[in-house]
């Protein structure tokens, strides 16, 4: 990275690296890229740089040639659990329904099954287990309904097949908060996602 400052060793250099540490740094370098400090390349280098770091050092360096504020807000829209689980959440709603609210925790990959029943996903007290989650489902003669939190980038890849996916963005996104993959298929069904305003209940 030829732009990248130099690093300089503080008392914490030496540290390994946590999730969380990824996390903030991630938001930093997106608050950069927003601002016009980093070019769209000089952020993408960065972040790969990012994943790749092993102690706060590492980390360190990417942030500190940058106008940004270090602390972040302590009222976020979204918080991050990260986990060691690594297989997918099964959803399966058939002649039924399935519904996850409040503080459910929302991994990397979720994968719901909607036959002639509906599932819905409420995301705006969730916790997410990494800061890119992917949500796959299958409606078939069935729905789903997500209410996705303010500020989060969605991005919808679901296929219709007379039926549909009407899936809503936030007005802004917020570089601290997740960002929703939605896929799947829906066949003869709908998917929905609606943002909620935190005014709103």
């Amino acid at each position: 990275m030829e732009n990248a400052p130099q690093r300089r060793d503080s008392p914490t250099s030496h540290l390994r690296a946590s999730d969380s540490n990824r996390e903030q740094v991630a938001a930093l370098l997106g608050e950069a890229l927003s601002t016009g400090q980093l070019s769209h390349e000089e952020y993408s280098e960065r972040l790969d740089t990012l994943y790749q770091a092993k102690t706060v050092g590492e980390l360190d360096v990417l942030t500190q040639d940058l106008q940004v504020e270090r602390q972040r807000p302590a009222a976020s829209p979204v918080s991050y659990a990260p986990g060691a689980n690594t297989d997918p959440d099964n959803v399966i709603a058939i002649f039924g329904g399935a519904d996850r609210r409040g503080r459910w925790r929302v991994r990397r990959q979720t994968k719901a099954l909607a036959v002639f029943g509906g599932v819905r996903f409420d995301l705006t007290e969730a916790e997410f287990e990494a800061k890119e989650v992917e949500i796959t489902i299958n409606a078939v003669f069935g729905g789903a309904e997500l209410i996705l939190p303010e500020g989060a980038e969605v991005r919808c890849k679901g296929v219709g097949i007379f039926g549909g996916f009407d899936v809503a963005n936030s007005p802004t996104v917020d570089p601290s908060a997740p960002v929703i993959v939605i896929k799947g298929l829906a066949l003869f069904g709908g998917v929905a996602g609606k943002v909620r305003r935190r005014r709103d209940h």
